[in-house]
């Protein structure tokens, strides 16, 4: 079972950056971000496959970018423009799988401890 670790969350205004990790202890095919705010349903945000096979939720396009580094098994978010709707902890979650779709994230079969994303307004 792939171990997943994820960084790089706080708290920050609106219109603010952050960055999040995600280190697997092995790699997988389909890595992947996603959200649960509280009282809320877990929310895909983004996914990759390979390196370039790239989704995104729509309330996260043109926002949020996904990338990774396959020599350390890590992917990236990095996220922009945040707004007070983007709170919410987020998980990185992985599975060999395809199609490696962003609204499945919560179903991947491995997932991290999540790291909480705060954003004042």
């Amino acid at each position: 079972q792939v171990q997943l670790v994820e960084s790089g969350g706080g708290s920050v205004q609106a219109g603010g950056s952050l960055r999040l990790s995600c280190v697997a202890s092995t790699y997988r095919d389909c890595m992947g971000w996603f959200r649960q705010a509280p009282g809320k349903e877990p929310e895909g945000v983004a996914a990759i496959y390979g390196f370039d096979r790239i989704n995104y939720a729509d309330s996260v396009k043109d926002r949020f970018t996904i990338s990774r580094d396959n020599s350390k098994n890590t992917i990236y978010l990095q996220m922009n423009s945040l707004k007070p709707e983007d709170t919410a902890l987020y998980y990185c979650a992985a599975e060999n799988r395809y199609p490696c779709y962003s609204g499945d994230a919560p179903k991947y079969t491995a997932r991290g401890q999540g790291t909480q994303v705060t954003v004042s307004s």
